[in-house]
């Protein structure tokens, strides 16, 4: 079976490692990627989307999105762990390319309605431009096949704060909308992609498989795997946005369970991910106000690892 997806990204050196893998596996027909602020400037994030499918020979149709947050103030971009141009601040070779002519709420949009039933949403940034295309058109909710969002975190805590995840706390508000909306939705967090490692050896299959788009993923996982070392003690980096394709793909790798989401906007819990699962009462009613969704609480870490640079090598 293949899965129609738009892949909404800020690439980020995982982001990288996950649009190979759309690029490249044989069961996912990439329609385009929307581009976001968040590991990067919106610009930079195009940049780096465009110049990732050339060296791969594909001609893929980007859309740029959100340059900032619904409400609040943006965050700067993390130049300690991805570096100022995203990939490692590895040099990078000119882009050809430009982006569409519409915005990545309209090209969602335009997308999902020309095949209702079939697109998957799969989004790996701060979340913006699918609630910009929820603002569109609310009725693409019973449009899309299914929405798959690699952010948040359940039981793990948080890796910018105590408890928020940073796509998460990068715009809360467009996560609660995004998070609630009603359509079918997994979320893919901290709990899963903290216990999958990608490691020099994995990169080394990684880099001799994939020609000049190699070179770029192993020049940027070497700055990727510094900060990983000196912030986690992990030997190699954790591929979080590749799990979200991982369960796509691969969902027998995964343990999930359903419940009720919501995200907090304000205070010092801004962006936790607060997870109610269905049928346990609490004190009152309110955790369990949403619609049922699905979370990812588990995962062979290590099968998920072995089958990124798999379809990779």
């Amino acid at each position: 079976m293949t899965h129609p997806i738009i892949f909404d990204t800020d690439p980020g050196v995982d982001d990288a490692q996950a649009i190979a893998i759309a690029l490249r596996h044989p069961e996912i027909e990439l329609l385009g990627m929307t581009t976001t602020y968040g590991n990067v400037d919106v610009e930079t994030a195009t940049h780096n989307a465009l110049l990732l499918a050339e060296l791969a020979g594909r001609e893929i149709p980007v859309a740029q999105g959100a340059a900032g947050p619904m409400v609040k103030d943006r965050h700067p971009p993390p130049a300690h762990i991805h570096g100022a141009n995203g990939l490692g601040d590895i040099a990078l070779p000119p882009v050809t390319g430009r982006a569409e002519g519409v915005s990545a709420a309209q090209f969602i949009v335009d997308t999902v309605t020309a095949r209702p039933g079939e697109v998957t949403l799969v989004a790996v940034g701060p979340v913006g431009n699918l609630a910009a295309a929820l603002q569109l058109d609310p009725g693409i909710i019973d449009k899309v096949k299914h929405v798959v969002i690699m952010g948040g975190s359940i039981r793990e805590g948080g890796n910018v704060s105590p408890v928020a995840e940073a796509n998460m706390f990068n715009d809360p508000d467009a996560a609660a909308r995004v998070l609630t909306a009603g359509w079918p939705l997994t979320l893919v967090g901290l709990d899963v992609t903290h216990r999958c490692v990608l490691t020099d050896a994995h990169m080394a299959r990684i880099e001799a498989g994939q020609g000049e788009l190699g070179k770029v993923l192993a020049g940027s996982f070497a700055f990727y795997r510094d900060f990983y070392r000196e912030a986690l003690g992990i030997d190699g980096c954790c591929p979080h946005d590749s799990c979200a394709l991982a369960w796509l793909l691969r969902p027998e790798l995964f343990t999930t369970a359903p419940g009720h989401l919501t995200v907090s906007t304000d205070g010092d819990a801004e962006g936790q991910t607060i997870f109610a699962p269905e049928g346990r009462g609490f004190i009152e009613a309110r955790w369990s106000r949403t619609p049922l969704v699905e979370v990812c609480l588990g995962v062979d870490g290590a099968a998920v690892s072995d089958w990124i640079a798999d379809t990779l090598a």
